[in-house]
């Protein structure tokens, strides 16, 4: 989701009419808060997991999780300041601008990708927990969270360089070979890859729920995990599929780009900023809404995420009890 990478020419947006600066000016300044309230959540969410509640097996995806998204939004915060300066005309454009942008863009395609794929990671560890309990009791490798989680970083640090460095806005703008081949991999990871098996992961939690329910109730990381891949897969597949169109040139010419950018780093931010939330929505209890906020917040994430660990470690015929316990 690259602004600057809008037919090839990081200044177009900023060659609009009067009319139409006012209405980017509002977009980016929505944007802007939305990434405030977004860093907020996950950085209170971030403190809680990491220092007030021990960690298990999914936590730590889950922190990773909330760091990747923290630094998408920081990113995008810090790149609409620059472009609200553009476009209520404080500076000019300058190379240093475009400079300073393509630094910007490497950082949050990184977390952007990494939260995607932190969020595979969760999805698929969660059903290997589920339909091989055995395996995931007495084989699972006791460090492969760390592993997994290094492993997400450095793909997704080289799917960041790949898009910002080979696909530049002048290959973008031109279409070349390598570029094509890179919009390609980007595609094919996030929508042919990514997607279904999200998707496939959601729907076998579903179905868990669905035999859990009529005896108990599911742990709250089914439910966390279905919300945040929904809410996520929402917001990502219709505008990947976009970008695709856009860069193949098959929209129509008087398709408007620009709005269509703004719309789809909209849609990503909040798909960043809404987890926290949901963690804290899901997890919250009725008697916690009279606790004080920080033992409210405590609670709540406690309530959401403590019960894996013991689910993992029983056999599977008393899995559905401990799940009733705790939650």
């Amino acid at each position: 989701m690259r602004v600057s990478n809008i037919e090839g020419n990081k200044s177009i947006i900023y060659k609009q009419g009067d009319t139409s600066d006012i209405h980017f000016t509002i977009a980016a300044s929505c944007i802007f808060t939305v990434c405030l309230f977004g860093m907020l959540g996950n950085g209170i969410a971030f403190w809680f997991l990491s220092f007030r509640i021990p960690r298990n097996k999914y936590t730590v995806y889950i922190i990773n999780l909330m760091i990747a998204d923290f630094i998408y939004l920081f990113f995008n915060a810090t790149l609409m300041t620059l472009h609200i300066d553009q476009l209520m005309g404080f500076h000019p454009y300058s190379p240093g601008i475009a400079k300073a942008n393509l630094l910007l863009e490497l950082m949050y395609d990184g977390a952007y990708q990494g939260g995607m794929l932190f969020l595979l990671a969760i999805s698929i560890e969660r059903c290997l927990s589920v339909y091989y309990p055995i395996w995931y009791r007495c084989r699972r490798p006791k460090h492969q969270s760390i592993i997994v989680c290094l492993s997400v970083w450095v793909v997704a640090c080289l799917v960041s360089f790949l898009q910002n460095l080979v696909c530049s806005p002048q290959p973008f703008s031109t279409g070349s070979v390598e570029c094509t081949g890179v919009q390609m991999m980007s595609f094919v990871l996030s929508i042919g890859l990514s997607a279904p098996l999200m998707i496939c992961s959601s729907i076998i939690l579903l179905i868990r729920i669905q035999k859990m329910s009529k005896r108990c109730r599911p742990p709250k990381l089914y439910t966390i995990i279905i919300i945040t891949v929904f809410v996520f897969l929402i917001a990502t597949v219709p505008i990947k599929f976009m970008w695709l169109l856009l860069y193949f040139k098959y929209l129509p010419r008087n398709f408007h780009t620009a709005r269509f950018v703004f719309a789809s780093v909209l849609c990503t931010v909040l798909s960043s900023s809404i987890n926290p939330y949901i963690y804290f929505m899901v997890g919250i209890q009725k008697k916690q809404k009279k606790e004080k906020l920080q033992h409210s917040i405590q609670f709540a994430l406690q309530s959401a995420f403590h019960v894996v660990d013991e689910e993992a470690e029983n056999p599977v015929g008393d899995i559905s009890r401990i799940s009733y316990i705790n939650t």
